[in-house]
């Protein structure tokens, strides 16, 4: 996972290319989403909309609706997009939610946030990722994105409390600043695990009483850097 075709990261494909990827996502939507039990409707017509193709390379542009992750730049990955839809469906985001994002990546998932909420704040460690990020959210006219380069284990001091947090990396427990973060009542998701083993992706909410967890799925992703 290297940074191989960088400087073609964000390159346009033509008319063509365009119909074929289109078709080649509502195939995804149909078969990898729904199939597989996520019907919450603002999600699955926001992954419908949202093309993943633009956070990939051009060499990897045909495999944009593959079933799995695909490499980025620095190392880091892309989800597969049912892990994307199953993060953002567990989260039940409402459209006046705000929401912490750590890890922003390829800043795929980031627009997913932010087309289904009020407001996103996402961290991202490598400055290169997060600038591509940023870039292509604002070229998709996603306005309600706020963007940090820094340790995401810190989560965002002066943004909270949040509604939700997305954690896009492999932990071994939940930052005490995130749940810190947290507003009553909100939802984490995260996975959680030593890097490099499976992981449990889990769902953390805070009620009166302390923090409840709720496991989800085995899953595998990239360590928390």
């Amino acid at each position: 996972m290297s940074t191989h075709d960088n400087h073609n990261s964000d390159a346009r494909p033509g008319p063509d290319r365009l119909g074929t990827l289109r078709r080649l996502r509502h195939d995804m939507v149909r078969e990898q989403i729904i199939a597989r039990g996520i019907t919450n409707a603002r999600v699955v017509r926001a992954m419908a909309r949202l093309p993943r193709e633009l956070f990939l390379s051009e060499a990897l542009m045909n495999q944009a609706y593959s079933d799995g992750a695909l490499p980025s730049m620095d190392g880091q990955t892309i989800s597969q997009p049912y892990i994307v839809a199953l993060m953002t469906d567990r989260l039940n985001l409402e459209a006046s939610h705000r929401v912490l994002e750590i890890g922003t990546g390829t800043g795929y998932q980031t627009a997913l946030l932010a087309m289904l909420a009020k407001k996103v704040c996402t961290i991202e460690c490598h400055a290169g990722l997060a600038a591509q990020a940023r870039s292509r959210l604002e070229r998709l006219n996603l306005k309600n994105v706020e963007y940090h380069v820094g340790d995401g284990a810190l989560g965002w001091p002066n943004g909270g409390p949040f509604d939700r947090i997305i954690v896009s990396a492999a932990t071994e427990r939940p930052a005490a600043p995130w749940l810190s973060q947290l507003r009553a009542g909100g939802i984490l998701v995260a996975p959680i695990g030593r890097a490099g083993d499976i992981q449990t992706l889990t769902l953390f909410r805070r009620g009166g009483f302390g923090v409840t967890s709720y496991p989800i799925i085995q899953c595998r992703f990239v360590p928390l850097v």
